[in-house]
């Protein structure tokens, strides 16, 4: 299934919805497969303390990367791409124009038990 996550413009239902749609998405899978949920999040989860999610982050915790946090601790997911370390210059996945802020706001969620 692809579902685009709401920008950052969007209202509060909306990305919750998403979200409901992912939960959806994840009902029709047999409980043995392999679910691995990746995209642009419009998140930031950075490198804080919080369980599985590794040290190599960008920046600080934003509302959306809080919900991101929230909803695969719930699932129980790992954010992968968190967790290798790369030279900063390849860590971000998003840069804005004029080159003034990059940010890692794509991510690559895969159950724990994988």
């Amino acid at each position: 299934m692809i579902k685009y996550a709401p920008t950052f413009d969007s209202e509060d239902v909306e990305i919750e919805k998403f979200y409901e749609e992912i939960e959806k998405a994840k009902g029709y899978l047999k409980s043995q497969d392999v679910i691995i949920v990746m995209g642009d999040f419009n998140a930031k989860v950075a490198d804080e303390s919080v369980e599985d999610v590794g040290p190599s982050g960008i920046g600080t915790v934003n509302e959306r990367g809080s919900r991101l946090i929230e909803w695969y601790q719930i699932n129980n997911f790992t954010i992968t791409n968190t967790w290798y370390q790369n030279h900063p210059r390849l860590q971000w996945t998003w840069k804005s124009p004029r080159d003034r802020s990059k940010n890692k706001k794509d991510y690559i969620l895969i159950q724990k038990r994988f």
